[in-house]
C-alpha cells in the first residue's frame, strides 16, 4: 500500500509559529516543533504534488547528521520521539510520527550558509560568467560538476520570499559582523568537509549544501535542517563524470522535469507527473538507505 502523504498539518490545539515552503512549526514553551511535510518546492514555488515519504526522509536524515556532527558544533535538536513531546502534541501522532523535531528556539541568523565542493548549480552559472563565484575567483578553465582544490564558503541571503542572493564574504560581514561571519565560515567548511568524507565512503559525492545557524545563550549552534536532498546536492559517486550535469539523489530530478517541459516559472505551477513522484521518492530514499543504511 502506498504511504499516504502530508501536506499540511492540522493540529487546532497547537499554536502555530509559522509555515514554510515545506515546514509547519509550532509553539511549545521555550522550544519548537517542526513538522517536515511531504510538499517540495521548486524554482522558490510549493508545486501542486506532495512526495510520499519525503518528510519522513528528511527528518531522519537532519538526525542522523545533527547526531553525526555535534562533536564539531551543537544543534538545537531535543528528540524526534513523540513520546517526549509537551502537550497537546501527542495528541496528533498520526501527524507527527517519523517526520517531527523537538527543538530549540533560538535568535536565527538570517543568512543561508553554503559551501561548494563542486562548481554545479549557481555557482557553476556565476562562474561562466565571471570566473568567480559569490565574490570567490576560482582557477581558469574549470568545467562543470568539476571538483574544486578547496571547498568554497559562498553566503546567501535568506529570503522570506522569492530567491536567496548569493552575497560576498564582506556583505557578510556587515550583515553580521566580523566575528560571526569568521565562526559561520569555520564551522560550515568544518560540517561540510567531515560529512563529505563520509558520505563518500557511502557511494555518495555532497557536490554543495546549505546550512543554518543561530545563537542560543550567545553560542553558534546548527539549527533547520542539515544535509538533506532538499539542502543539498548528492550525486552517485559510480556515475560522477565531470563536464556535464550529474544523475542526482535530490530534487533536481524535479527541477530537470519543469525545465523540459518549458515551464516559464511563474504562475500557474505545473502538475508533476506520476511518474517523476514516484522516481524521486525512490530517490529521496535512496539517499537516506545509503547514508544511514
Amino acid at each position: 500500500m502506498a504511504e499516504k502523504t502530508l501536506t499540511k498539518t492540522n493540529m487546532p490545539e497547537a499554536k502555530l509559529f509559522s509555515r514554510g515552503k515545506v515546514r509547519d512549526l509550532y509553539e511549545s514553551g521555550e522550544n519548537l516543533v517542526i513538522v517536515t511535510t511531504d510538499r517540495i518546492s521548486a524554482f522558490d514555488f510549493v508545486l501542486p504534488n506532495a512526495i510520499p515519504g519525503k518528510g519522513r526522509v528528511l527528518t531522519s536524515l537532519s538526525e542522523y547528521w545533527f547526531n553525526f556532527t555535534r562533536k564539531v558544533i551543537p544543534n538545537h535538536l531535543i528528540t524526534t520521539n513523540v513520546d517526549e513531546f509537551p502537550e497537546p502534541f501527542g495528541n496528533y501522532r498520526s501527524q507527527l510520527e517519523g517526520r517531527s523535531m523537538l527543538v530549540k528556539k533560538v535568535e536565527n541568523i538570517p543568512v543561508e550558509c553554503v559551501v561548494r565542493g563542486y562548481l554545479a548549480g549557481s555557482g557553476w552559472r556565476e562562474y561562466r560568467e565571471s570566473g568567480e563565484t559569490s565574490g570567490v575567483k576560482l582557477p581558469e578553465g574549470l568545467v562543470e560538476s568539476q571538483k574544486l582544490d578547496e571547498p568554497v564558503f559562498t553566503p546567501a541571503t535568506k529570503a522570506a520570499t522569492g530567491h536567496d542572493e548569493n552575497i560576498s564574504e564582506k556583505q557578510l560581514e556587515d550583515r553580521v559582523g566580523k566575528e560571526t561571519a569568521a565562526a559561520l565560515k569555520d564551522s560550515s567548511l568544518r560540517v561540510y568537509l567531515m560529512a563529505s568524507e563520509y558520505a563518500r565512503q557511502k557511494g555518495i559525492i555532497i557536490s554543495d549544501t546549505k546550512m543554518e545557524f543561530g545563537f542560543l545563550d550567545g553560542e553558534l549552534i546548527l539549527i533547520d535542517e542539515l544535509l538533506t536532498p532538499d539542502s543539498s546536492r548528492f550525486w552517485p559517486l559510480e556515475d560522477y563524470q565531470p563536464g556535464t550535469s550529474q544523475k542526482s539523489f535530490d530534487k533536481q530530478f524535479v527541477r530537470d522535469y519543469l525545465e523540459s517541459i518549458g515551464w516559464d516559472k511563474k504562475p500557474p505551477v505545473p502538475e508533476l507527473t506520476e511518474e517523476v513522484i514516484q522516481k524521486t521518492a525512490q530517490k529521496y530514499q535512496e539517499a537516506y538507505e545509503r547514508i544511514v543504511g
